[in-house]
């Protein structure tokens, strides 16, 4: 178990550097920066051009700013918006409950909903599981920004019941775009727990447990899930990675304050430092929350910890 954790830790260092690198070689390839961008539109001169990239050390060779970016991460130091100056720490920190609020409702909203549904197409009547396969078949066929403008008009513009803006985490202001972003995400997890009780239905022990006359919702629970579940695991820990790096659709759709949203605006206007900071804080929520299913899942399961 002890070499499963280390082979999994080191995997989720190696991620998080590969993403910072990527981010860093993305953004300096790509034509256009901050400083020019916002000097060029007030008149500076290109000497105030230069004189603001140097100062900033974007004039440096890119391997000495690849190194400054690489020393900086290991300070714990992201930098400053070049945009306006402040701390991408405190940038992001003042974005972070609100995309907290935001994942940790549509988590709890997707998993209830995608084991819902995968238990119905597993274990349900004919016409259940038909019914259960279908929309888990069109939930990942779905795009979120067309369910997203979809609950839009049909609860705020038809029945005017939520707010379609949702610039606070008050309950009413959560509703729509967890929900949204919940149900879009419910679809993949109902597509593994559907497989996973497949397979736990045809085993001796659930044939064995049913034999003994335990109620079908303990030998779904207890039985079926439990053993069969460290795919699952993986797949939420996954998830709840992806929803609290940022889920930028979302956020865009609901005009909502976000980590999606600053990633949006800083990619818009070239802020390296912001993009690079955000991107490594969704690879780190990815990795953390992925390795620590996978520690669960294999530490229920020892099958998995040969993966």
């Amino acid at each position: 178990m002890l070499r499963f954790v280390i082979r999994r830790a080191f995997s989720a260092l190696f991620t998080l550097w590969l993403a910072a690198t990527l981010a860093f070689l993305a953004l300096r390839l790509a034509p256009g920066d901050a400083i020019t961008l916002q000097l060029t539109f007030s008149g500076a001169t290109e000497s105030q051009i230069a004189a603001r990239r140097a100062a900033l050390g974007l004039d440096l060779p890119l391997g000495t700013q690849y190194l400054n970016m690489l020393s900086g991460l290991l300070r714990g130091d992201l930098g400053v918006s070049l945009v306006n100056g402040r701390a991408v720490t405190a940038l992001i920190g003042e974005q972070l409950n609100s995309t907290v609020a935001l994942a940790l409702g549509a988590l709890i909203i997707g998993t209830a909903l995608g084991i819902a549904l995968g238990i119905g197409a597993a274990l349900g009547r004919v016409a259940v599981q038909r019914l259960c396969e279908a929309l888990i078949a069109l939930l990942l066929a779905t795009p979120i920004y067309w369910l997203g403008t979809l609950a839009i008009y049909l609860f705020a513009v038809w029945l005017e019941v939520l707010p379609s803006v949702s610039r606070s985490n008050s309950l009413e202001a959560l509703i729509l775009p967890c929900s949204v972003l919940g149900v879009s995400l419910s679809g993949s997890i109902g597509q593994v727990a559907a497989a996973a009780l497949r397979e736990a239905k045809q085993a001796s022990f659930v044939q064995l447990a049913r034999a003994k006359g335990l109620p079908e919702r303990l030998i779904v629970w207890r039985h079926m899930l439990s053993a069969h579940g460290g795919a699952l695991i993986s797949l939420i820990g996954l998830q709840a990675g992806f929803l609290v790096g940022g889920a930028v659709v979302t956020e865009a759709l609901f005009t909502r304050r976000g980590i999606g949203q600053l990633l949006l605006n800083a990619v818009n206007g070239r802020d390296y430092p912001v993009v690079q900071g955000v991107v490594l804080l969704s690879a780190l929520a990815y990795s953390l929350f992925g390795t620590l299913a996978d520690v669960i899942a294999a530490w229920r399961d020892p099958r998995l910890r040969t993966l």
